[in-house]
């Protein structure tokens, strides 16, 4: 497993190199830069005055220049600063980063807790009312868009009972875990909602699957009851294409949060990114990209390694 794990790392270098380098073209060619926003309605600001403040930021220079100095940057742990805040990306980062893992976490959460339990009963009451129900409910999930579930939320709870997201900040959950709760819970609920509908549809159709196996028929043949052979035998081997499924999720949340970050006023990650696309701030915009595409590559890592728990017979080379 160690020589699996290390030959994937090191194929983690190449796929993050073309993400800097897709990323810092792309967004290059795109027309405007920050100082366009930041100076669109100063009139004193004369061309020759932008042309100097670009010269004096580097960004005058050719592409391929900016890429490596910010390449070199990185190799020596120096990522930059915004060039709308002008404080270090890695400093902006690190401090919205807690709000964004936190919410994530609790989304996944949320997700197996209601799409594991849901899709194995659905499963083992194949084609009954309550597997109807079930599978209903996990296409209307698939079907509804999180921005539009958030808006919904927001407007059913503030007519019912007064609720608005808050609008500066959020409790620190070891300070105040009740109010973190209430402000974390309904986002994390509506952010997890298109996955725990996929994972249930998935957890359904993998243990109907795994349930039709010989080993499933001996296992009621020796008289074992019907809970055991479910619970004890299909549901682990029925669980890896769920965790793949579900490691995958985890990655997209990291990502996907920045519309219901922006929807509830949750300063994390992903707010900061959109800040970042409205302000063209370049720089905070590469690394924010280069967060969630490292973060993805590492959690699909752990979700292979987690196969030979599920399956012994799986040997890694």
């Amino acid at each position: 497993m160690r020589t699996y794990a290390a030959k994937r790392l090191l194929l983690l270098f190449p796929v993050i190199l073309g993400v800097t380098f897709f990323t810092f073209f792309f967004l290059r060619i795109a027309p405007g830069d920050v100082l366009d926003v930041m100076y669109a309605d100063a009139d004193d600001m004369t061309l020759e005055e932008l042309d100097e403040l670009r010269k004096s930021l580097g960004m005058d220079k050719p592409f391929h220049i900016q890429y490596v100095s910010w390449i070199g940057g990185l190799l020596r742990l120096d990522a930059g600063t915004s060039l709308w805040t002008r404080k270090p990306v890695v400093n902006e980062l690190v401090e919205r980063l807690p709000v964004t893992v936190e919410l994530a976490l609790l989304a996944f959460l949320l997700q197996l807790t209601i799409a594991v339990p849901i899709g194995v009963f659905s499963a083992t009451h194949q084609d009954k009312a309550a597997d109807q129900i079930a599978r209903f409910f996990a296409i209307l999930g698939i079907a509804t868009p999180n921005f539009w579930l958030g808006i919904m939320a927001i407007v059913f709870f503030a007519a019912v009972f007064g609720w608005i997201p808050p609008l500066f900040g959020v409790a620190r959950i070891w300070e105040e875990p009740f109010v973190n709760l209430q402000q974390f819970f309904l986002p994390a609920l509506i952010l997890g909602t298109s996955g725990a509908s996929s994972l249930t549809r998935l957890t359904r159709n993998t243990m109907l699957e795994v349930m039709r196996q010989d080993y499933i028929r001996t296992g009621f043949s020796k008289g074992l009851t019907t809970r055991r052979v479910w619970y004890g035998h299909a549901l682990k081997n029925a669980m890896i294409p769920v965790i793949t499924n579900a490691g995958h999720h985890l990655g997209y949340l990291l990502g996907g949060t920045v519309i219901i970050e922006n929807i509830f006023a949750l300063p994390g990650v992903g707010q900061l990114t959109l800040d970042a696309i409205h302000h063209r701030d370049f720089t905070q915009l590469e690394i924010n990209v280069l967060f969630f595409a490292t973060v993805f590559v590492l959690v699909n890592l752990i979700v292979d390694l987690s196969y030979g728990w599920f399956d012994p017979r799986i040997r890694y080379r």
